[in-house]
């Protein structure tokens, strides 16, 4: 029986867990008043008929390290139209509704970027647009799969491998919490929606 327990620790770390329920915010928190809501079960953040003034963040209530994370995302809207899915993140407290850590971007000129939030502020790994295009439905709903192993970072857009980045950079944590992003400057909408995770033992 001893040799069965190691077998069932391992099997229960490798479980696919929504991090969503469709419902509620449960697990999450953020500005659930004003800027974010639920809607046809998708996690929505920003506006289609005010200027979203700031970046934005609804963030996990707990931290992850080594992980494969899901997502489906759609981004629609008017003038500067952007968002993101962070992780490995943190929140900031000057100001308060900002993070730090890396982000798969979404937006013109990002789609499938690994983009490195009020850090280093630069892009970190960055895909052939001409392949991103032809995998990438505007104004409808994409998929994302990130995955994060010790400093490799992976991301895949709608199947399409996007980014194959080893952080060099051992002081860079490694861990964090889930954050999605709705960036200021527009008139938009981020919606997220069947949103789960595997953790990596």
């Amino acid at each position: 029986m001893m040799s069965v327990l190691p077998a069932l620790l391992f099997f229960s770390l490798m479980l696919n867990t929504p991090l969503f329920d469709g419902r509620s915010f449960r697990g999450w928190e953020g500005d659930t008043a004003r800027l974010w809501h639920i809607r046809d079960g998708a996690l929505v953040g920003g506006s289609l008929t005010e200027m979203v003034k700031n970046n934005d963040f609804l963030c996990t209530t707990r931290s992850y390290k080594n992980f494969e994370l899901t997502l489906n995302w759609k981004l629609v809207g008017t003038g500067f139209v952007n968002a993101g899915v962070q992780f490995r993140s943190q929140r900031l407290t000057n100001p308060a509704y900002e993070m730090t850590g890396y982000q798969a971007d979404l937006g013109k000129g990002y789609w499938g970027c690994l983009y490195d939030e009020s850090r280093r502020n630069t892009v970190l790994a960055r895909p052939d647009s001409a392949q991103v295009q032809r995998v990438l439905r505007l104004n409808d709903w994409n998929e994302y799969k990130i995955r994060c192993n010790g400093p490799r970072i992976q991301i895949w857009l709608n199947g399409l491998q996007t980014v194959d980045y080893t952080e060099p950079d051992p002081a860079i944590p490694q861990t964090g919490v889930i954050g999605l992003q709705i960036h200021g400057g527009g008139k938009a909408e981020a919606s997220y929606k069947n949103i789960s995770i595997e953790e990596l033992p």
